[in-house]
């Protein structure tokens, strides 16, 4: 079986990369497995700061590394928080204040409409000429009252009018098929299996 570290610690994108990647028999690992520690990411696009992340997680490991930058981003705070999604309310990282400030901020607001965004690199070594970059958005709108238990990050106050449900209340089954991540993933692994990447990964022992 192949293997690929994943650059984030993230048990909720653990999971649904997994899912995802078990049907090609890529075995996945946090980057936490090889002790690499996060990588700042000083850029003001998803794009730059998923590059940065996968280059140093497989430069740490010797492994091909992916790496995924995604937020929210919400239309009447000019695409907020964005980039800026995990900590949108300052360090430490916490899902339960980020999720706080952003609903102060859109309680007098009446439109609330957002959109989950995602971009996905994969180099097969750390200084991968030809990174393979996929991406997905998902839309929605912002609810000011939690919904559901599952998921992670702002999945209980992103509505979903077509379905009459949160993110957090959606089964990781059905999450993989439409959000964000799920989109970009799925053309990643597409984007494996038809070009067969020659090399790609290494068999575990």
């Amino acid at each position: 079986m192949k293997k690929v570290v994943i650059a984030s610690n993230n048990s909720g994108k653990l999971k649904e990369f997994t899912h995802l990647f078990e049907p090609l028999e890529i075995q996945v690992f946090p980057q936490s497995v090889f002790n690499v520690a996060e990588v700042e990411e000083p850029f003001q696009t998803f794009v730059e700061n998923a590059l940065v992340k996968a280059r140093h997680a497989s430069k740490q490991t010797g492994l091909p590394a992916l790496a995924d930058d995604s937020g929210i981003c919400v239309d009447v705070l000019n695409g907020r928080p964005g980039v800026y999604s995990a900590r949108y309310a300052g360090e430490p990282k916490s899902d339960q204040r980020n999720n706080q400030l952003l609903i102060e901020n859109l309680r007098t607001k009446q439109d609330r409409r957002a959109h989950y965004y995602c971009i996905i690199v994969l180099v097969r070594y750390a200084d991968d000429p030809q990174p393979i970059i996929t991406d997905g958005s998902w839309h929605g709108r912002i609810i000011l009252e939690p919904k559901g238990t599952g998921g992670f990050g702002y999945d209980p106050y992103f509505y979903l009018p077509d379905l009459g449900k949160t993110a957090a209340e959606l089964s990781i089954e059905d999450k993989n098929l439409i959000s964000h991540r799920g989109k970009a993933l799925m053309r990643l692994t597409r984007y494996i299996s038809e070009e067969a990447l020659g090399g790609f990964g290494k068999d575990s022992e």
